[in-house]
C-alpha cells in the first residue's frame, strides 16, 4: 500500500468534497469488492498455518498438555484450544 497526494490522482471537485468531511489527514480507500483478494492469497502464510495447526494437534495427540503447546508454538491456551477442536471435527 503506497502513498500517493491526492492533488495527483484526482480532480479538485472531488478534493473539495473529500475535504467537507476530512481535511490534512490520511484516509485508506478500501478496493471495491471485484478487486480484493481473500485473506493470505498473497504469500504462503495459509499453508503454513494448516501445517503448524497438523503438528499441535500430533504434539497433543503424542500426549503434550495444552499449556505446553501454547508455550512451545507461543500461542494462548485458547488458541490451542480452538485448534484442537478444529483439528478434531475435519
Amino acid at each position: 500500500m503506497g502513498y500517493v497526494r491526492a492533488e495527483e490522482i484526482l480532480p479538485i471537485e472531488v478534493i473539495e468534497l473529500i475535504q467537507q468531511y476530512v481535511e490534512g489527514e490520511s484516509i485508506y480507500i478500501p478496493r471495491k469488492a471485484a478487486h480484493r483478494q481473500a485473506w493470505g492469497a498473497g504469500t504462503q502464510i495459509k499453508q503454513e498455518l494448516l501445517l503448524r495447526n497438523q503438528q499441535i494437534y500430533k504434539d497433543y495427540l503424542a500426549g503434550s498438555r495444552t499449556k505446553e503447546l501454547a508455550c512451545k508454538y507461543y500461542l494462548s491456551e485458547k488458541s490451542i484450544q480452538r485448534i484442537l477442536r478444529k483439528q478434531i471435527s475435519e
